[in-house]
């Protein structure tokens, strides 16, 4: 996350991730979860997860948090699954966004696989 603007180089992942979270929530995800997985996982620190409500809010959620993250000069170093909107998976490097279609994120159940992770508090 380098060449952050000002105001957010200061910003820890966790508070970054609530910024996403927060970026989210205005666009009307659903079931915002964010897990630390910080010693857990070896390629990020935190893990944030959405439910839309149909494919295009799936594909719209994702589109709107890539573009104020870029307006924040963070870019995605990887996208997938966003022609399809079932589970779209964004990777800020210290934050990875899952952003699922209901049916999907019962199936994939990543907050039973990652169990281990405490929860960040104080979402929106």
């Amino acid at each position: 996350m380098k060449q952050l603007k000002k105001e957010y180089q200061s910003l820890s992942g966790e508070e970054l991730a609530k910024t996403c979270a927060q970026i989210s929530d205005d666009n009307k995800a659903e079931d915002i979860v964010v897990l630390d997985v910080r010693g857990i996982s070896s390629f990020t620190d935190y893990f944030i997860i959405m439910s839309g409500r149909s494919v295009r809010h799936v594909q719209a959620l994702a589109e709107s948090l890539e573009d104020e993250l870029r307006s924040k000069r963070i870019k995605t170093s990887r996208a997938e699954g966003l022609s399809e909107g079932q589970w779209v998976l964004l990777d800020f490097g210290d934050i990875v966004a899952h952003i699922f279609y209901h049916e999907q994120r019962k199936f994939y159940d990543l907050e039973g696989l990652w169990h281990d992770a405490p929860r960040v508090e104080e979402l929106p």
